[in-house]
């Protein structure tokens, strides 16, 4: 009491109001309303979702949209749902390339043991041998694999939104070749055993002393932790190892090396990108790395949204003269379709994609490339007629 006293009466008011606080808190209770396990159906009529003949996801029993907030209160839970189920979508769209695109799944590196971990990218039986024209299609970066350009669409709009099959089926009706690049499958995951766990704890640049006093911490407030840790965290999750793939741990490794080993060796003519958000990065990178053979080989490049920075990527002037004269990136506008905007960025031309869609909860425009893209789809092929070299 002495100690309260002491504090004045505005610290034994804050006193008193905890005391009341933590008096109406039921630990017991709480600790009843543990997640449900996070194990989750394997595929989407396990999910209870299937694609209408629209494209769109819709539940099996109610006709509905996907719902995210499938359990109240229970935030992380859901999240891991959406996950499972965008894993599903993905071997989902690999299913649709190979057998309604007609596209080979071919794996990288070319030279890959079997024990080795491996990627792998999707192409028309002809993308090597198409003497006329070859498009390469890029993705942004994220969760989005090869054939999607958005998760997000593919769930809450439709398969043609978000992913990459009309550009795969218009391109092989005009005659392309086609390669889809899978950027972001960098690595993968294995658990790691308790002597690697141990180890990355033990791992550690801070001085002896300043280690032992953090010990010291950990251990006494330990009890506290572990008492909680099963009310925030019910179900402690395995600790994972990334273990990359050789000469593609990374979207711009990956581009360059789908250029080195198979874009470079095809016998098309005329090449044509379309590049979404870090796609474009990755693109300029590659510029960058092969600019003579890209100058030879490419006729022109559409980005959408791309992210990529001359300034920082250290792009030359060479490279940048190209880009004005062979790109052309398509970016978030309220302007009509293809009017010029304004950059302040020395590269290609910047003209608007029309962003007309509206997100009824947030006062601004909703941000859809993907949508977009398939909005300015025949501005992207009149640019690729323009730039396109008959023979």
């Amino acid at each position: 009491m002495a100690q309260l006293q002491q504090g004045g009466p505005d610290e034994k008011e804050k006193t008193t109001a905890l005391k009341d606080l933590l008096s109406r808190i039921d630990l017991d209770e709480l600790m009843k309303k543990d997640e449900p396990p996070l194990e989750f159906p394997d595929t989407l009529e396990g999910f209870e979702y299937i694609f209408n003949e629209k494209g769109q996801l819709r539940h099996i029993k109610t006709g509905e949209p996907f719902v995210f907030n499938y359990r109240e209160d229970l935030h992380r839970w859901n999240q891991k749902r959406y996950e499972a189920l965008g894993e599903i979508i993905t071997k989902y769209i690999y299913e649709l390339l190979q057998n309604e695109c007609h596209l080979k799944k071919v794996t990288l590196p070319v030279d890959a043991i079997e024990t080795e971990p491996k990627s792998f990218i999707f192409m028309s039986e002809d993308a090597l041998v198409n003497p006329d024209k070859l498009l390469v299609l890029i993705h942004g970066n994220g969760v989005v694999r090869a054939g999607q350009w958005a998760r997000r669409l593919i769930i809450n709009e439709d398969l043609d939104s978000g992913t990459q099959i009309p550009y795969i089926k218009r391109a092989i009706e005009e005659g392309y070749g086609v390669i889809v690049l899978n950027p972001n499958e960098n690595y993968i995951e294995v658990e790691k055993t308790k002597a690697q766990i141990q180890l990355s704890s033990d791992i550690s640049d801070e001085p002896a002393e300043k280690r032992e006093r953090k010990d010291k911490i950990q251990k006494e407030t330990k009890k506290r932790r572990d008492f909680y840790e099963k009310y925030r965290n019910p179900q402690k999750e395995k600790e994972t190892m990334q273990i990359y793939i050789r000469d593609n741990g990374s979207p711009e490794e990956h581009a360059i090396y789908v250029w080195d080993h198979f874009i470079s060796q095809s016998a098309a003519e005329n090449v044509f990108f379309v590049a979404h958000s870090y796609g474009g990065l990755a693109f300029v990178e590659l510029m960058i790395q092969r600019e003579a053979e890209v100058k030879n080989r490419v006729t022109a490049v559409a980005l959408t949204d791309s992210v990529h920075n001359v300034w920082h990527q250290e792009v030359g002037k060479t490279i940048r003269e190209w880009m004005r004269e062979n790109c052309c990136n398509w970016v978030s506008s309220s302007e009509p379709l293809d009017t010029s905007v304004e950059s302040m960025l020395p590269d290609c031309p910047r003209v608007s994609a029309e962003d007309k869609a509206f997100n009824g909860s947030s006062p601004g425009r909703r941000l859809i490339a993907a949508s977009r893209l398939q909005g300015h789809q025949l501005s992207v092929w009149g640019t690729f007629s323009i730039r396109y070299r008959t023979p």
